[in-house]
């Protein structure tokens, strides 16, 4: 088939003169087509006919080399001026009939503009990406000179994606297009698409891009530029965001797609996997398209269908049997707006390819194939669908079966491609062609024979035996076809004059017999050449490659008259009567099937003509704001009025409007007689008005639900929908257990709520089960999983309303403890299960299972396993995409003191397991980084080890001759700023554990420390916590006597503002809640008087956190003012909205808290004493209101809301005389009024607030000044949209802070960079070769930019030394650092006016102060900067690129010490915690104290055991 049907072009007037002139010469007529065999040595593959010729280019498959043919390949030569060792990949223009391209890996590339005659080189400027696979070249469909190139540009081992453009065709070198752009395309991207204005059509680009750090698809953004990213005065870019949501912008943008004269942008959102589809049809007007409430659109569930110029197709895919996957087909009204309908049970594949085909040139004809037997695979995994073929000739609203005489007939179809192009048709008018079968369903493609229709699909012939690859020619006057064997069994060819009546059969020249790879023509099948491809021997072991050109030229001798044409109609109904489709008939002049001629006009279209139909319903649809519901039209929106009506503003006004109905745009019917369907219709002034929402009653509501039985506890799961959702349910499951000292004793009946608790309900597919654990997917919140001892698990895909089942592999470890399921974050039907097989009595051990649809499907990756994970990640493109990494036993045995190693595969379809490390006792995955905590066999230490692609492990470099002991464990905290936290257990005896916070590099392989002697339990919970939403805010509680074994712990609370790079403590307020002074007062705290917070590990729940990601700058806590730290039982809570640089008292005792309405509503509930009421407060703590929910005393143990932050519903939690309750309290009803942003601040209900950070006067981290969005306090309004939070963000000049050590560089005693002695430095060679983009070279200075900061200009430490041209770029180099005369000159005079200007200075203000820093001086070389702390050591190259390479998020495995603890959600939670633990005895890991750090001036030694001060900085005194 042809290669491409969206490339279709008309041949030019002259060319047509030329053929038809041709045509007169006289012929001999032949008895059969002329064949020539080709022979080349791989392959051709890429087939690519240049619309409007004969012309032909393809490439080999396995060297790459280009051949090009002029004469519809007869003869081939490679095409002169291109080197072919350098070809990487061949693209045509997608709209220049005449241009292609020729891409290497390179900055320089080849482009014709004469269909391949002549070729030039051409420069982008950067190199073609290798991070894509496909679309380096974006064109833009009205101007050809307009092209965007996606290339790359690589540091060291580092690659990251460049985005530039061309405006001359790349006479130029390409332009730098925007920073941090993932894809990037036109506006205009088809030629049916228009934004209405030429100078836009030409220059609206439009980019998906990721501003943040290694931030997921969630942070995905949509901008446009008319002016190509241009960089303003002020520095910022010329650039917006299109309000595509109802005026709103929208993040987590995921693809654009261009089809017809519609312009779509899919994106989803945190949470779930359902995704919202935004359709325009200018780039001005957006809207979301609304698909039936039945029906969700997913991430790679939904395919977009070639369309129409009236409407969209999209199948859906519905369901949930992943490994079976089936769809409904939908399409749009004339604005991509709403979606009905057309067809159920569309045949799916599992790469989204759906059994749809519109018939070519035919309006509202197309076949689909449908699964008959639907219920049946929905129910069971193994059940083979049953396929039926039908078609409609009505655009969807009919279907009918397609047969062959009395016989009912069945097509493969796009999911079982066997050619290129179209499958069914082509061009030439009616004519359509397939492989199938006769019978009740499609059979075996093996088994199928071709059938031919020539009336549009009506009625079908049947043609050769067995399947064929097939072709149309000389507009439907040939047929040609190649029976599709495998093992080169195929010596000849077929073909038919008379539209598959009669089959004539020539054989392939000497004899040669292939296996047909691709059998195909010009692209609008006019042509009477066509070309064959494929191989000699045998499939495994090709002998020979072949392009096999067939030509009819000649075979006839006349040309076709009009006595040989006829006039056929594409359409007819069922009383055989043109069909009408968009108002009109379609008919074609087309050769008759006997005539003894051929058309011979190629490249020339035959033109379709009709005749306009009378006007009827189906020509209409329901107009803009309007819905259809059955057969009539109801409103979804207000009513369009007239610019001039509704001004007296009385509701009771009326005006004439839309009759709900409208003539589709482009619809060609002609208006009957009498009354018409969109003729305008009297409405009041209230319909054109947005209707009001609820009113606010100004009260809070509540429902209280008791759950009956025995029961001390619930075990609860927010399955929080996304903000791409399309619902608005608040789902939560929830079950009753009772725990006693012996542990599980009764588990309740699971119940779920879709209104946040107000009704409860079980859920009838569980009813009888008996379910172990209740697993909620991580990732995708819309499904949860319930896994049961025995047997089967059942999950939901969409928050609980449907439900489906599958089979483990194995079954669930009898000593399992947590969910036996491990998840990726991408792929939500990809698992991982960990079960026992049994081959024996005595011989059971640990199995680890892969699917990847859903569990229909199991393979197992590795036996004798205690774990595996998912470490891929698409955020990361320097890991695979589908890696799994394993713990697991070295030998297949049982011995529990076995060695382990830690294995990985990149490739899930080979389960290669590779050897990473040997010796291993754990590893965890955080943020980017995979750590693992391997032993020492000589030693018997535990080392630590990092590795960002999984496979490459470099060991962990702690401060430079800072020796390492044994150590029982590490834990990995939270470590969302792109550098490892890690603790390091340094202190351990009955209650005492503490140990240091060691932070890493960018690259976590090198560790300084961040804060000696945390706290930290038994289980080694750590009491860290990050302030969510803000970059660098950290909570510690630290051990104040932590050198005293003998005395209980006392502890202080410290709080960073940069990330752990200095920590104070926190502020007390100067008044309690009633106006009281404390026992201590203190202006910024400090040792003898503070504020201190019960931290993580006396939570009983550790997924309760401080803080609340939408709630910015909001933190509760409970503690105490004082030296140190307080018992429990005397605390009281306290809050900020500052992000911690002031704190409030506000409630008297420990009182639980959530955040609700993004930050707008704080609610608090009394813990653990009785109670009616809860208290809230909507002006962020300045006042509190009590609300009394229940008439009886009750115990509160919880208050939760979505995780997110957004809802104004809670649920409180407790006991209620001797029963478990669960009420829900809804606090919508305070306010009917939705928050709004004014561009005048005095009129918006939001504030920009941007948080301080008080180490650093400038308020910068990282480069940047963060600028939060956040609603007034005084404002009584609700946010009834997802606020974006990161308003703005302010790059700053370069500081200190914004540089770390250099590679073989350390910091020393005097806190300056030196180089490591004995260890080279990069030279200008190893540089320039590294970075071959590079121009200049700097002598290094030890100083490099953080990978973090985005600072620009100020302080550039690391170009302070010497800068040299790198080779073959001495001419860009001198340009930019030439020097002038007058330059020279200032050189030489000014050093000796600052000479004299210092000497005064130095002479007027000396008094003893050189040498010294006091308050309130600041030092431009900081020597003391808070991320100088944190060396970078690198000790050796093979460290220097491992440890290099940027990391990958991960799910964590945490190891639950009783079933309570997953049940209260202890495994999880706001400390993010990791354990490296070593195993049996061993002396704890110990350091060096701060005081042996400053005498020995950086060395460090082994440190006593009675010597208790750990590491620290080189002063006794707290920062």
């Amino acid at each position: 088939m042809r290669v491409s049907s969206a490339l279709r072009a008309a041949a030019p007037s002259w060319a047509v003169a030329i053929l038809m002139l041709a045509g007169l010469a006289p012929v001999t007529a032949k008895d059969e087509p002329t064949i020539e065999a080709h022979e080349f040595d791989s392959l051709p593959s890429g087939l690519y006919y240049f619309p409007g010729s004969n012309v032909i280019m393809f490439q080999e498959s396995r060297d790459g080399t280009v051949w090009r043919s002029e004469n519809g390949g007869s003869s081939w030569e490679k095409p002169k001026g291109v080197d072919q060792k350098e070809a990487l990949v061949f693209v045509p223009h997608e709209f220049d009939p005449n241009r292609a391209y020729i891409l290497t890996e390179g900055k320089e590339h080849w482009q014709t503009k004469d269909k391949g005659k002549s070729w030039d080189k051409f420069n982008t400027g950067v190199h073609t990406s290798q991070l894509r696979k496909y679309g380096w070249l974006v064109f833009n469909a009205g101007n050809p000179d307009h092209i965007i190139f996606h290339g790359m540009e690589c540091e060291s081992i580092f690659c990251s994606g460049v985005v530039v453009y061309t405006t001359d065709g790349f006479e130029k070198p390409g332009k730098y297009l925007r920073e941090d752009a993932d894809d990037c395309w036109w506006a205009k991207s088809s030629e049916l698409f228009t934004t209405g204005k030429k100078e836009e059509d030409d220059n609206r680009v439009m980019c998906i891009v990721n501003d943040s750090f290694f931030s997921g698809k969630e942070a995905n953004h949509l901008v446009m530029s008319d002016d190509f990213f241009r960089e303003k005065d002020d520095g910022s870019i010329s650039e917006f965001e299109p309000g595509i949501n109802s005026g709103e912008t929208v993040e987590g943008v995921l693809n654009l797609v261009t089809v017809k004269k519609y312009l779509l942008v899919a994106t989803t959102s945190k949470n779930t996997d359902e995704m919202a589809l935004f359709v325009t049809q200018d780039t001005h007007e957006w809207h979301r398209a609304v698909f039936p409430s039945d029906h969700k659109v997913s991430q790679r569930g939904y395919t977009v269908l070639e369309s129409t110029n009236y409407s969209v197709q999209i199948d859906v895919m519905s369901g949930s049997r992943v490994s079976q996957p089936m769809g409904s087909l939908f399409s749009s009204n004339s604005n991509g707006t709403y979606f009905t309908q057309s067809a159920e049970h569309t045949n799916r594949n599992h790469e989204g390819n759906v059994d749809f085909e519109k018939v070519s040139t035919i309006q509202g004809v197309f076949l689909v194939n449908q699964v008959d037997n639907w219920e049946e695979v929905l129910e069971e995994a193994n059940e083979k669908k049953k396929i039926k073929t039908k078609i409609t000739f009505d655009d969807g609203r009919t279907f009918e079966k397609i047969t062959a005489g009395d016989d009912e007939i069945h097509l493969h179809s796009v999911t079982e491609l066997h050619n290129l192009g179209a499958v069914f048709s082509s061009p030439a008018p009616g004519l359509v062609m397939g492989n199938g079968n006769t019978g009740k369903y499609l059979d075996k493609y093996e088994d199928s024979n071709l059938y031919i229709s020539d009336d549009g699909g009506r009625t079908w012939v049947k043609g050769p035996k067995g399947p064929h690859k097939y072709e149309f020619g000389d507009q439907g006057s040939i047929l040609i076809a190649v029976e599709d064997r495998e093992n080169g069994a195929v010596g000849e060819v077929k073909y038919s004059l008379d539209h598959g009546l009669e089959w004539k059969t020539v054989s392939l020249p000497k004899d040669i017999k292939i296996t047909p790879w691709v059998l195909t023509t010009t692209q609008d099948s006019t042509s009477l050449k066509f070309i064959l491809t494929g191989w000699s021997g045998k499939d495994k072991s090709p002998d020979k490659f072949y392009a096999i050109s067939i030509d009819f030229e000649g075979l006839h001798e006349d040309k076709c008259s009009d006595d040989d044409m006829e006039t056929w109609t594409a359409r007819l109904d069922k009383d055989d009567k043109p069909g009408c489709i968009m108002g009109h008939t379609q008919t074609y002049r087309r050769r008759k099937k006997k005539a003894e001629c051929f058309i011979k006009s190629e490249f020339n279209l035959a033109e379709p003509d009709g005749e306009a139909c009378t006007c009827s319903d189906a020509d209409f649809e329901c107009d803009f704001n309007f819905k259809l519901d059955g057969k009539e039209c109801k409103p979804v929106g207000p009513v369009k009025a007239p610019k001039d009506a509704c001004k007296s503003g009385k509701d009771d006004e009326t005006f004439m409007g839309s009759s709900r109905w409208r003539l589709i745009p482009g619809d060609r019917c002609k208006r009957g007689d009498g009354e018409q369907k969109d003729k305008e219709k009297e409405w009041k002034c209230a319909d054109a008005q947005t209707p009001p929402s609820t009113p606010g009653s100004g009260e809070v509501d509540h429902e209280v639900k008791l759950f009956e039985g025995d029961f001390n506890g619930i075990e609860k799961h927010y399955l929080e929908r996304g903000e791409s959702s399309s619902s608005d349910d608040e789902t939560i499951i929830a079950r009753p257990y009772k725990w006693t000292a012996k542990g599980l004793e009764n588990l309740g009946d699971i119940v779920i709520t879709h209104d946040s608790g107000k009704t409860w309900k079980k859920p009838e597919a569980l009813k009888d089960v008996s379910v172990a654990y209740i697993a909620p997917h991580p990732y995708v919140k819309d499904m949860v999983f319930f896994i049961t001892r025995k047997g089967k698990v059942y999950y939901s895909p969409d928050r609980g309303h449907r439900f489906d089942s599958f089979e483990p592999p194995v079954p669930l470890d009898s000593l399992q403890y947590g969910p036996p399921l491990a998840f990726h974050p991408d792929r939500k039907d990809w698992l991982i299960w960990h079960g026992q097989k049994c081959t024996g009595k005595d011989n059971c051990y640990k199995e680890a299972a892969l699917s990847t649809d859903r569990g229909d499907n199991w393979k197992t990756i590795q036996r004798y396993v205690h774990r595996c994970e998912f470490t891929g990640n698409s955020a990361y493109n320097f890991r695979n995409e589908s890696q799994i990494v394993c713990l697991a036993n070295k030998r297949e045995d049982n011995d529990e003191g076995g060695p382990l190693q830690l294995l990985y595969t990149d490739d899930i379809s080979k389960y290669d397991m590779k050897v990473a490390l040997d010796d291993v006792k754990e590893f965890a995955t955080m943020a980017e980084f995979i750590l693992v905590a391997a032993e020492n066999k000589t030693s018997g230490d535990l080392a630590a080890y990092a590795s960002m692609n999984g496979r490459d492990y470099a060991p962990t470099q702690f401060p430079y001759n800072f020796k390492v002991p044994h150590t029982s464990a590490y834990t990995v905290l939270d470590s969302s700023t792109h550098a490892v936290n890690l603790f390091v257990l340094t202190g351990s005896s009955d209650g005492r554990n503490y140990g240091s916070i060691l932070k890493s590099n960018s690259n976590g392989t090198s560790y300084v420390l961040s804060a000696p002697e945390v706290n930290c339990d038994k289980d080694f919970y750590v009491d860290f916590e990050k302030m969510m939403g803000l970059e660098g805010v950290v909570l510690i509680n630290t051990v104040e006597n932590a050198e005293d074994d003998s005395a209980k712990k006392r502890l202080q609370t410290k709080i960073s503002h940069n990330d752990g790079a200095e920590w104070d403590f926190l502020p007390p307020p100067a008044k309690d809640k009633e106006g009281k002074s404390f026992s201590c007062s203190s202006s910024k705290g400090d040792e003898s008087c503070a504020l201190h917070i019960h931290g993580y590990t006396e939570r009983i729940d550790r997924a309760k956190t401080y803080s609340s990601e939408s709630a910015v700058g909001i933190m509760c806590g409970v503690g105490n003012v004082g030296p140190m730290l307080g018992d429990p039982e005397d605390a009281d809570t306290f809050m900020t909205v500052d992000g911690g640089l002031h704190w409030k008292h506000v409630k008297k005792g420990r009182w639980m808290w959530a955040f609700g309405d993004q930050g707008g509503l704080v609610v608090l509930a009394q813990r653990e004493e009785k109670t009616k009421i809860v208290s809230y407060t909507t002006d962020q703590g300045e006042t509190w209101t009590d609300y009394k929910f229940t008439d009886d005393e009750v115990v509160i143990s919880d208050v939760t809301t979505v995780r997110s932050g957004s809802s104004r519903n809670f649920v409180v939690w407790g006991v209620k005389g001797k029963e478990l309750f669960a009420a829900n309290i809804d606090f919508s009803g305070l306010t009917d009024t939705e928050c709004k942003q004014d561009e005048d601040p005095v009129k918006s209900d939001y504030e920009v607030w941007s948080p301080e950070h008080p180490m650093q006067p400038n308020g910068c981290l990282f480069g940047h000044k963060n600028m939060f969005l956040r609603k007034k306090k005084d404002r009584k309004c609700y946010n009834g949209k997802k606020l974006k939070y990161l308003y703005n963000v302010e790059n700053c000049e370069c500081t200190r802070q914004d540089f770390e050590c250099d590679y073989n560089f350390e910091l020393n005693s005097h806190r300056y960079c030196e180089k490591v002695e004995g260890l080279p430095t990069i030279s200008k060679e190893e540089y320039c070769s590294a970075h071959p983009d590079a121009t200049e070279f700097y002598e290094p200075s030890g100083f490099r930019r953080i990978p973090l900061t985005t600072c620009k200009g100020g302080l550039e430490m690391d170009k302070t030394q010497q800068v040299y041209p790198c080779p073959g770029h001495e001419e860009e180099f001198e340009k930019a650092h030439g020097v002038s005369g007058v330059a020279i000159f200032f050189a030489v005079v000014i050093p000796f006016i600052l000479a004299g200007g210092v000497g005064w200075y130095v002479r007027k203000h000396w008094r003893g102060n050189f040498g010294q820093i006091r308050l309130g001086e600041t030092n431009p070389l900081d020597n003391d900067s808070p991320i100088v702390k944190y060396p970078i050591i690198v000790v050796s190259a093979a460290v220097a690129v491992v440890g290099a390479m940027p990391l990958l998020i991960g799910s964590l495995w945490r190891t639950v010490s009783s079933t309570l603890g997953n049940l209260s959600g202890r495994s999880s939670g706001g400390g993010n915690y990791s354990w490296l633990r070593g195993s049996g005895g061993g002396g704890q890991r110990r350091f060096t104290t701060r005081d042996s750090f400053a005498r020995r001036g950086g060395d460090y030694a082994i440190v006593d055991d009675v010597e208790g001060e750990l590491l620290g900085d080189d002063s006794d005194e707290d920062v």
